[in-house]
């Protein structure tokens, strides 16, 4: 194990708590940088003079003022840093920006200091992380392995503890696949979350900027601070970064039908997916098994016509005048798409269009997903034998995801039987990025790893418990809307967190309402002493999805005040007065997951 500090951001700030200067921490990360020496990480490092500048300009450790001081991190070389060289390691495409691009000018903000741009698949084209001209990142679990790309000395640098966080994109799986092979969290938002604004493109319709990470709590709080909307990016969208939250509420959670899933022969990664599924059991969550058929079909489309044209379209000029520029098989993908026609795009839209209005309500059948992060680990001497196949067969689970909307994040689950790492990824409709990361954090936690290949213990958690955020709503739930329920999902789709369970005071009764469909409970307020105290949840909202939420409650039901047991209070579900007849009684249940659950043990099989 290194010599502390962890560089995860809790421990590294609890280090400059205790004394530890950023001159030090600067001295560390070149220090761990000779240690790993692997010159595949870096195509660009920062001054460490000039370092050493912007971290005396922090002024005094703050990081209520700046969340993120003194945190390094590294930039994979499609982004901009002002200052220096971007290549997307194409060394004739060079260039030196100006201005920073609006997720690092973010997070610089914040207190981060970028110490460096990172390798990649030039262009960010691929999932192997050894199509560039420069030295290729070593694996840092096993250096026989692909280290995974196209975010490959991005995922290296954050595995081997030599920076907090990384930058990375994702278009294909770029921000996940690096994760899940070298044993660390990649965060890869909704789309249109985190602004593009000064990143090469390579599909600029579903380019994401992801985030490498040792935890998922530091993957969370980069998140946190980059998610803004960017007026200069015409594909920013407003995601708040909510749902994050300490307690999970249970889910349902789509897995591919077994007959679906695809290892491509590597039976220690089915065997660690497996076992991944049983943490979610042991979790308390349910499983449900889903075709993949329309998954895969739409994952096809990424390489055909439309998308492969839009990669081409971003470098056109570029590509056109200097063809010999490019990595071989990068100069094989782009110039396929000079063949292609409008017509050819068009259709690769509408078979979209005729994939999302099929999976959307088998999206929404569930909370979210969970799949393997890749089917397989590679040699990059296998690789050499297969290139095309073997890059293609590293996206089995990753290249449908932004083409379908959908938010992800990769997490380790364990070691294989073989010792390599093994990862899964939780897939949600965009806007879930806060309901995925919870789940993550919970499965990272119970896999009992350590921080990447550092050997780190995992810290104790950070997330925020039952903190509950200024200018939010809470709203107690009582029946169809707990976790679990038929209806959670109305709550989850609007990116509420769960806060706590707990009991009403014990003024209330509970019936089960007549002709409800779902079946539904109505909470009424009685005298004190006739009652009783009722499960519930409080759960979190913005305003606005309150306000969304409680227009569409029907009647019988309403939103009025309910005191809760330990006296305080906050608005919730209660029934009016006039729904009670022939009502069934179901108080001495004392809530309706108890009675749901009674009632389904009697019926008759």
């Amino acid at each position: 194990m290194r010599a502390e500090p962890a560089f995860d951001i809790a421990s590294l700030h609890a280090a400059y708590r205790n004394g530890l200067t950023a001159a030090d921490m600067i001295d560390t990360v070149f220090a761990r940088i000779a240690e790993v020496n692997d010159p595949g990480i870096f195509i660009h490092l920062a001054d460490i003079s000039d370092l050493r500048v912007e971290a005396e300009a922090l002024g005094v450790f703050d990081p209520a003022a700046r969340p993120l001081w003194g945190i390094p991190f590294a930039v994979k070389d499609n982004i901009d840093v002002a200052g220096m060289p971007t290549t997307a390691a194409c060394p004739d495409y060079s260039y030196v920006p100006k201005a920073d691009a609006t997720v690092v000018r973010l997070l610089k903000a914040a207190g981060a200091l970028v110490i460096g741009k990172t390798n990649l698949d030039q262009f960010a084209t691929g999932l192997v992380g050894v199509r560039s001209p420069y030295p290729i990142p070593r694996n840092a679990i096993d250096p026989d392995l692909v280290p995974g790309g196209s975010s490959s000395g991005s995922a290296v640098a954050t595995a081997q503890g030599i920076v907090s966080f990384a930058l990375g994109t994702d278009t294909a799986g770029s921000g996940r696949i690096p994760a899940g092979l070298n044993n660390i969290v990649g965060l890869k938002p909704s789309v249109g979350a985190i602004s593009t604004t000064g990143v090469i493109p390579a599909c600029r319709t579903l380019d994401c900027v992801s985030i490498f990470a040792l935890t998922v709590d530091d993957a969370w709080k980069v998140f946190s601070i980059a998610s803004q909307p960017d007026p200069s990016d015409d594909y920013s969208r407003t995601i708040p970064a909510i749902g994050f939250g300490a307690t999970t509420p249970i889910l349902t959670i789509g897995v591919p039908a077994k007959g679906d899933l695809r290892f491509f022969g590597d039976d220690a990664m089915r065997a660690s997916y497996e076992a991944a599924l049983a943490i979610l059991l042991d979790l308390g969550h349910r499983l449900v098994e889903i075709p993949f058929g329309d998954f895969y079909k739409t994952a096809d489309l990424l390489y055909e016509g439309a998308w492969v044209a839009e990669r081409y379209a971003a470098v056109k000029e570029f590509f056109d005048n200097r063809e010999a520029s490019f990595y071989p098989v990068t100069r094989k993908i782009y110039g396929a798409a000079k063949t292609l026609s409008a017509a050819d795009a068009f259709n690769g839209f509408y078979a979209l269009q005729a994939l999302k209005r099929k999976l959307a309500p088998v999206i929404a059948s569930v909370d979210l997903f969970c799949v393997p992060t890749a089917p397989r680990h590679y040699t990059r001497v296998e690789l050499e034998a297969e290139p095309i196949r073997e890059n293609s067969r590293l996206g089995t689970y990753t290249n449908f995801v932004n083409l379908l909307d959908m938010c992800g994040i990769a997490v380790p689950t364990g070691a294989r039987s073989d010792g390599l790492p093994a990862s899964v990824t939780l897939l949600a409709a965009a806007a879930r990025d806060g309901l995925t990361a919870s789940l993550a954090r919970d499965i990272h936690r119970a896999s009992g790893l350590t921080l990447g290949a550092t050997g780190h213990a995992l810290p104790a958690s950070t997330a925020p418990a039952t903190v509950e955020v200024s200018g939010m709503i809470n709203i107690v739930v009582v029946g169809a809307h707990l976790s679990g329920m038929p209806l959670n999902g109305q709550l989850l789709d609007l990116n509420g967190r769960l806060l706590r369970e707990t009991q009403t005071s014990d003024c209330y009764r509970l019936y089960e309402l007549k002709d409800q469909i779902p079946p539904k409970p109505g909470l009424i307020r009685v005298a004190a002493r006739s009652g009783s105290s009722i499960d519930v949840e409080v759960w979190q909202l913005t305003p606005s999805a309150f306000g969304q939420f409680v227009a569409a409650i029907p009647a019988p039901l309403g939103i009025g005040t309910v005191v809760l047991a330990d006296g305080t209070s906050a608005k919730g579900f209660l029934v009016e007065p006039a729904a009670l007849f022939e009502a069934l009684d179901i108080t001495h249940y004392g809530g309706w997951r108890n009675y749901i659950a009674m009632t389904t043990k009697r019926q008759p099989e």
